[in-house]
């Protein structure tokens, strides 16, 4: 009777708890991670064009000084941010935010802290010609991209019969960066069904999220953002999407929801990186945010105790996958 009260016991241990099971099946669709990565009808992605745009990302050639690259900024061991508070520029002055990440933009819909840019190709040439960012000159940067046989290679394998131009420098490097797309992590083991991938702590902090603290509002399905954008009730004067020729008032202070994937290896926080960890965040939208017209209405007061803090805190950590290191890509001489 003994060994049979045992085989129960550990049988009942395999079978999911029902509420469990009734939430995985729920929210698997939600919160599903995508099978491909979309690219725009006029821009397909081949090997020979990725290829050329790891290359241009890593080099600091597309700097004018030939100091600073991309990936300065960028850097995969940072979740493709740089850890530091505000962006620095080649001339070593801090620019006005923080670097955003560029995980998972081949799901974006526009660009920027303020969603100025509505095309990723769009954007990817403006920090290269900005005066205060890689200060470079489009025209020179050509001239010494093809003055490399290196580079005359990968155009011509990438854009075959084209002669190389400014527009094939954005079309690569938007290609690889769609290429940049964070790994699974505990998270997605969990939602696929393995109920031992998270501690159940993170259960109890997914469950805050998604109810009672409202973050999934905002921080919507895998990518954790809804691409839009929103007055946090930061400090911080930056206007936001409201500064913006042509946009209404009520932009003011509103920045796009960042994703929150790989988000244990990309402090400080918020566009302005005010916030030094994750602790700090959770506190801001607990009460500390400043209360102003344009503050977005999904923004309330939360009272959560501490041990919710901890729960929150658990689910966030569950979101960093221990993926492969990335290698800089060998550069032409």
């Amino acid at each position: 009777m003994r060994t049979v009260l045992i085989f129960l016991v550990f049988a009942i241990g395999l079978i999911p708890a029902p509420a469990e099971a009734d939430d995985l099946s729920k929210l698997q669709a939600q919160f599903h991670r995508p099978g491909s990565v979309p690219y725009p009808a006029f821009n397909p992605p081949s090997e020979a064009k990725v290829r050329l745009g790891k290359v241009l990302f890593f080099d600091p050639r597309l700097s004018g000084s030939n100091s600073f690259a991309c990936a300065t900024c960028h850097n995969p061991d940072l979740g493709w941010e740089d850890g530091q508070q505000r962006s620095v520029g080649e001339t070593g002055e801090p620019l006005a935010r923080h670097t955003p990440t560029i995980l998972n933009l081949a799901w974006g819909r526009r660009f920027g802290w303020d969603g100025r840019i509505p095309t990723l190709e769009g954007f990817v040439l403006g920090p290269i010609a900005n005066a205060k960012e890689m200060n470079q000159d489009l025209g020179a940067l050509m001239a010494e991209l093809t003055a490399v046989a290196g580079y005359r290679l990968l155009f011509a394998e990438a854009f075959p019969a084209q002669a190389p131009s400014i527009d094939h420098v954005s079309l690569a490097i938007a290609a690889f960066e769609r290429t940049v797309v964070s790994a699974p992590a505990p998270f997605d083991a969990w939602i696929e069904g393995n109920r031992e991938a998270i501690p159940a702590a993170a259960k109890a902090g997914f469950r805050l999220f998604t109810g009672k603290a409202g973050c999934a509002q905002c921080h919507a399905g895998w990518n954790f953002t809804d691409g839009k954008f929103h007055d946090i009730g930061l400090a911080s004067p930056d206007t936001g999407r409201g500064g913006l020729d042509g946009e209404d008032r009520k932009w003011r202070h509103a920045f796009k929801t960042p994703s929150l994937r790989q988000i244990g290896d990309r402090a400080p926080f918020m566009h302005d990186g005010s916030m030094a960890d994750l602790g700090s965040v959770i506190d801001h939208y607990d009460g500390k945010f400043r209360h102003r017209p344009t503050l977005a209405k999904e923004i309330k007061r939360l009272s959560l105790s501490a041990h919710e803090k901890f729960n929150l805190r658990a689910f966030l950590d569950t979101l960093t996958a221990e993926g492969e290191p990335v290698s800089a890509a060998p550069i032409p001489d």
